[in-house]
């Protein structure tokens, strides 16, 4: 009696992971804050996904979110449920050990406050230095690589002055030298250009820009400066905690051959299905707490709710 082969129906195809080929990974992020008795929730199932070389703005208004993002890929603060990940780094799981491990060696950050960037007795080269000494990188190492950056960023001639003795663009040039100087995947900047003229701001922008083509280093701008927003290749708004939409740009040439600049803005789709519609949007249709969907053959239609509540 010959044995009966049974066909099994094959497995089901699992879904590829979310960023799984990012550097940056937030997915459902929660943060949520005890401020007395009352709960905080700072953010509310963000999900945003950074590939390796990109240079991206975070904008939106205060209490967003956006800076609570910001501190958390940069190790200075947790988060209360989600995913998030840097590189190779869980930040959800991380020991004491491996966040300070992280913090100095994965992640640079520049802060908009100088004062926070930077030590008052301490020169140009010594803050330069510094990292690296914490590091224990070698000291002819450390020199190459103070030389390096100070020329990368166009402040030699300034290498001896302490910062009572620089402009704000130019304490904003050290301390991205001082951000960059452990060799980052990533550099965080927190509004860097808030606190400079316009003039000053398009000069630290493009600061950030070289270093990014240069190193290769991904860069996090979170700026309420459209200026800046305006000429990355990607700007993620963030709404009451979660992603929102994203503006992504690119440079076409016309018939003429003259190159011209193409914005076009996307509406965000979390991982739970929801998107954020624009006020004007809601406003425009009479928008309120229940809409009608209906699926087209190639998109959806969203229809205000002609059966309103009393």
């Amino acid at each position: 009696m010959s044995a009966t082969s049974l066909s099994l129906p094959p497995p089901p195809r699992r879904a590829p992971e979310f960023g799984r080929d990012a550097l940056i990974v937030c997915e459902s992020l929660v943060r949520i804050y005890q401020s007395g008795s009352v709960e905080v929730q700072a953010l509310q199932g963000l999900d945003l996904t950074v590939n390796t070389g990109e240079m991206i703005a975070v904008v939106g208004a205060s209490g967003s979110g956006k800076s609570t993002l910001l501190s958390i890929l940069a190790g200075i603060d947790a988060p209360t449920a989600g995913r998030a990940r840097v590189d190779r780094w869980d930040l959800l799981a991380m020991s004491r050990s491996e966040r300070v491990e992280f913090r100095r060696r994965t992640v640079g950050f520049v802060r908009q406050q100088t004062a926070s960037n930077l030590v008052p007795y301490l020169t140009a080269r010594q803050m330069i230095d510094l990292p690296m000494t914490a590091t224990r990188t070698p000291v002819r190492q450390r020199r190459e690589r103070t030389a390096e950056l100070l020329d990368a960023l166009g402040i030699e001639r300034l290498a001896d002055r302490r910062p009572g003795q620089l402009s704000g663009g130019q304490q904003m040039r050290v301390a991205i030298a001082v951000a960059l100087a452990n060799r980052p995947r990533v550099l965080l900047a927190d509004e860097p250009t808030g606190e400079l003229d316009t003039d000053t701001s398009a000069e630290v922008f493009g600061v950030l820009r070289d270093v990014n083509r240069r190193y290769g280093v991904t860069v996090l701008v979170v700026t309420h400066d459209p200026t800046v927003s305006g000429r990355v290749e990607r700007t993620v708004a963030i709404r009451d905690g979660r992603t929102s939409s994203e503006v992504l740009r690119r440079t076409a040439t016309g018939a003429d051959g003259d190159t011209h600049v193409i914005a076009e803005e996307y509406a965000v789709m979390d991982r739970a299905g929801r998107v954020q519609i624009p006020r004007d949007f809601r406003e425009a249709l009479a928008l309120t707490r229940r809409v009608r969907l209906a699926l087209e053959p190639d998109h959806v239609t969203i229809r205000p709710d002609t059966e309103r509540d009393g």
